[in-house]
């Protein structure tokens, strides 16, 4: 065994590794930090095999975007430190099935499919060529998709901000007139404004 199979072992390794504990984590705050760790390792397999723009990208939107996003909207809301509650045994027995499923269902697909080479020289990995396949408008740029990611992301972001921001408001500046009406008949007016 060289060098080269211990790294993608250990790449592997952190990718299953990470990607299981963050499913499984009780904690919200380690399960981002555990799919921290995910996202790291597959740009360490993108390094790997020698495609430094793509795990370049990796690191910087899903290292330094998404997972910081999704870290800033853990402490924003509630109870970031409260243990999430179990799941239910048949939740975890359908998704336990689901994903089992899911990967037969690729692997059947993947092993049924003929790849077939187009004839063509493959372009050179380099930013240049993946930066003009990717801003082009042409039949096979990718101008749309990257637009439609950013819109997603921008949608992600107010999502968070919408998720967090709670105006916590006493019931009295509601309810200013309280008509002799105890504590309790307020907060069940306030609760169903």
């Amino acid at each position: 065994m060289n060098a080269s199979t211990i790294i993608f072992y250990i790449l592997a390794a952190t990718i299953v590794g990470g990607g299981l504990m963050s499913v499984t984590c009780r904690k919200i705050f380690r399960s981002a930090v555990y799919l921290l760790f995910t996202l790291i390792g597959i740009a360490g397999l993108y390094f790997y095999i020698d495609y430094e723009f793509i795990a370049a990208v990796q690191v910087i939107v899903y290292v330094g975007g998404i997972v910081v996003l999704i870290i800033f909207s853990i402490f924003l809301t509630q109870g970031s430190g409260e243990d999430m509650k179990r799941p239910a045994m048949g939740q975890a027995v359908f998704s336990a099935l689901a994903a089992i499923f899911g990967c037969m269902l690729t692997m059947y697909i993947i092993s049924q499919h003929v790849f077939t080479g187009s004839g063509k020289p493959a372009l050179e990995p380099s930013a240049a060529n993946i930066g003009g396949q990717m801003l082009s408008t042409t039949e096979h740029g990718y101008m749309l998709p990257f637009e439609v990611v950013s819109m997603l992301l921008l949608a992600a972001m107010i999502g968070c901000i919408v998720i967090a921001i709670k105006i916590k408001v006493p019931p009295h500046k509601i309810l200013p007139e309280s008509n002799g009406e105890n504590e309790e008949e307020i907060a069940e007016k306030v609760e169903t404004v």
